[in-house]
């Protein structure tokens, strides 16, 4: 295995490459750029790669499927880190370009949502081609096959274009997440601020089947941040659920909220416990009463104690 190597979605002058940068140990790794987000996991699969940092939800349209889908299949990876990055695209052509010039635009499937309603507004007759990645079409720009790439403005020199518009976005603020991911292991220890992803398997169709994995989490107080169905492959309602629910597996009333999920669902892997990005312990909204560590292990103590008869 390279251990020296980080996997990125690419090629040069992706928003992914920008928020990879951001980790201090990427300094010292080679950034290795892959085609696709399955391709840059399956090279943390077979060992090409230490880790690959992946775009995985943006505050516009929630989740990546392709990244979600491809967690949830082949060979377990975990995620050990994430990375919030702002969004803001350039629109970005071959010198000379004129507004009125461009016939076809492209980007990634995941911007298109976050520069609809500027394209309706400044190139309503353009058509819209998807790209594996917003710096894959700005590439394909300079080769000539699209007049024109939303991508980041700082892609624009590796590719030889221009940026004609710059800061387009329909949301403010808008926010794409990344997740560092690798090869299982032990998770870290615990921050205060941490979050857990896993994927569930819904069990026969049923009324209730979803809600009875939900109170998993709500009887124990766990928060639930993102909740995404995707189809298993096994036939029209077939689902799992791609879940992120505050705090760490180390976490008495996470870890339970797992074991019981593991009990009832036909099939639970398990994503990691990691640290939210920028959000330290001390902002984490305080436990509901009955939910902290030292309640479950008195709680635990009181049942050993009635079950040896020193209640």
């Amino acid at each position: 295995m390279s251990a020296t190597r980080y996997a990125y979605l690419g090629p040069e002058g992706t928003f992914t490459e920008v928020a990879l940068r951001t980790l201090p140990e990427a300094a010292t790794r080679e950034l290795a750029p892959m085609v696709s987000v399955p391709a840059a996991l399956d090279a943390v699969r077979s060992g090409e790669a230490a880790a690959a940092l992946v775009p995985i939800e943006n505050s516009v349209e929630g989740g990546i499927t392709a990244t979600l889908d491809a967690l949830t299949s082949g060979e377990p990876l975990m995620i050990y880190r994430e990375v919030l990055l702002s969004i803001r695209f350039a629109l970005l052509v071959r010198p000379g370009t004129k507004l009125q010039d461009i016939k076809t635009v492209t980007a990634h499937p995941a911007a298109q949502p976050q520069v609809r309603n500027w394209i309706k507004e400044n190139l309503p007759d353009a058509v819209w081609e998807s790209s594996a990645s917003n710096a894959d079409g700005a590439r394909q720009v300079q080769e000539g096959r699209y007049d024109a790439a939303f991508a980041g403005e700082f892609a624009a020199a590796t590719y030889g274009l221009e940026p004609l518009v710059t800061d387009i976005h329909d949301a403010v603020n808008a926010q794409t997440r990344f997740v560092l991911v690798g090869r299982p292991a032990r998770p870290a220890a615990p921050t205060g601020a941490d979050k857990t992803s896993v994927v569930i398997w819904l069990g026969p169709d049923r009324p209730g089947a979803l809600l009875e994995l939900l109170q998993e989490f709500a009887v124990r107080g766990v928060n639930l941040m993102l909740i995404q169905s995707r189809p298993t492959g096994a036939g029209i309602g077939n689902y799992c659920f791609a879940v992120d629910a505050e705090g760490h597996i180390a976490d008495r009333r996470v870890g339970e909220a797992l074991m019981g999920l593991k009990r009832i669902a036909p099939k639970v892997r398990f994503l990691g416990s990691y640290p939210r990005a920028g959000v330290a312990a001390e902002d984490v909204p305080q436990l509901r009463h009955g939910t902290s560590d030292r309640e479950f292990t008195e709680a635990s103590d009181w049942l050993a104690r009635c079950q040896d008869g020193r209640a």
